[in-house]
């Protein structure tokens, strides 16, 4: 039994992950042509049907015409979800310009009017935003740090995000910023403290990396080194008889 769940978890860490991205794609197929593609083809057989009323295609029998001349029912399917992908593309093209992103807000605004979508489409909107936005420019041209916002010797990795709040600075009469501390796994949450700029340890490595290691917990974590008296970042595998690398002096401050 010992050998029997040692192996079937090893087998179940090996297949997990295909099965999963699997069920997901299936998921997203079943999502895509149940909320967009079969109303697609029932619109499609609407026009057909209209265009031979008005006598512009030749007359076609109903039944022809709801099984898209002879079509199977999988390659009605994937024309539907097709046609699903392509137009979720489109929508994605405009409003990915400016007039684009405008007409939506305003068509937005419109929604937000009627009362009982008015109470959904916000949490609604909040969660696809999380999940499926663009989150590559939101900390670009941030740098990875180390504070100690609790006592007892303990760090956090966090991102500069900006400079210090004025008043803060006023008050305290030192160089503050402000650092986003992400959460795990959910990197792309948590909070923001602002800390005396001698105190924010720069970490070398970049922002991909510090999200990285926060998603995973610390399992991808790299590891730095000393190089001819600066840091550099490894990655975890370490050959052989290689010692572990070394860590970075407590209380570094930033380069101005």
């Amino acid at each position: 039994m010992e050998d029997f769940r040692r192996f079937f978890m090893r087998g179940l860490a090996a297949l997990m992950p295909t099965l999963i991205t699997l069920w997901l794609l299936v998921k997203l197929w079943s999502f895509l042509w149940e909320t967009l593609g079969q109303h697609i083809i029932w619109l499609i057989k609407r026009i057909w049907l209209s265009l031979i009323d008005f006598g512009v295609i030749p007359f076609t029998p109903v039944q022809r015409i709801n099984s898209f001349s002879g079509m199977g029912e999988f390659r009605i399917e994937l024309i539907g979800v097709v046609l699903a992908v392509l137009i979720v593309y489109i929508v994605g093209l405009f409003v990915g310009n400016i007039i684009g992103r405008t007409g939506w807000r305003l068509l937005e605004l419109g929604v937000m009017r009627i009362p009982l979508v008015r109470a959904i489409y916000p949490a609604v909107k909040q969660v696809t935003d999380f999940v499926l936005a663009d989150k590559s420019h939101q900390f670009q041209g941030t740098r990875v740090v180390a504070i100690r916002p609790h006592d007892n010797g303990i760090w956090s990795i966090g991102l500069i995000t900006g400079a210090g709040i004025g008043s803060i600075n006023k008050s305290v009469g030192r160089e503050m910023v402000t650092v986003f501390i992400p959460s795990s796994p959910t990197a792309f949450s948590g909070y923001v403290v602002v800390v005396p700029r001698e105190e924010a340890l720069e970490l070398p490595m970049t922002v991909e990396e510090a999200l990285k290691l926060l998603v995973t917990g610390g399992v991808s974590a790299p590891l730095l080194e000393v190089k001819s008296g600066k840091m550099s970042v490894r990655g975890r595998q370490e050959p052989s008889g290689e010692k572990p690398a070394s860590q970075p002096p407590v209380g570094g401050a930033l380069p101005g």
